[in-house]
């Protein structure tokens, strides 16, 4: 079965992990899902979607009717029993996006406080494709000094930068490419922007 591990964590930009989870839901046959406690708030003031619930089947039941698919199991972040926790549960590899600088730095210091942290180490550890999208700017010394660590251990750091050579006339353009940039990253196809030729 291929399946990936999505976390959306605090940080402007939850509109790329909606869409990319959108766009695997058509290739792979289950997503995992960990969305961070500020990740819901800053969720519903930038997008309008609210998946706020009071149990995790409860938020899950909002997320597969936003989907209108049955292929995504959703996991709180203070879920450290949920089976994306343990190197023995099999993924394709897992995507944070957008990855807050909080994140970042308990990724890289093998911090695992957290579900996210806990899968994100995991994908390391066992050598699967972690492909993290952070989101600030400008990047401080520590911001960086942590990337550097990270792409040394293996993860993939995909900042949301688009480019205009396609010639978006929206948002969604401008959104489709960096997602079809992190599917890239990840050995998927898809057909979300037009190439350079």
């Amino acid at each position: 079965m291929k399946s990936f591990v999505v976390a959306i964590s605090g940080a402007s930009g939850s509109v790329y992990g909606l869409r990319l989870v959108g766009e695997l839901l058509k290739s792979v046959d289950r997503v995992y899902l960990c969305v961070s406690r500020q990740a819901f708030f800053i969720m519903k003031t930038e997008t309008g979607v609210d998946w706020t619930g009071g149990t995790e089947s409860e938020t899950e039941k909002k997320i597969q009717e936003y989907y209108s698919s049955g292929k995504v199991r959703y996991f709180s972040e203070n879920n450290l029993a949920a089976p994306i926790s343990s190197g023995s549960f099999p993924a394709g590899g897992m995507f944070v996006v957008p990855c807050s600088m909080k994140t970042l730095s308990g990724i890289a210091g093998g911090y695992a406080n957290n579900l996210i942290e806990r899968a994100a180490d995991v994908a390391l550890k066992e050598g699967r494709r972690l492909i993290l999208s952070p989101r600030e700017m400008p990047f401080n010394a520590i911001h960086l000094e942590n990337m550097l660590r990270l792409a040394r251990m293996g993860a993939t750091i995909a900042p949301p930068v688009p480019a205009f050579y396609q010639r978006p006339e929206s948002i969604d353009d401008i959104v489709d490419f960096v997602v079809g940039k992190l599917l890239d990253s990840s050995g998927l196809g898809h057909d979300l922007f037009r190439r350079w030729a």
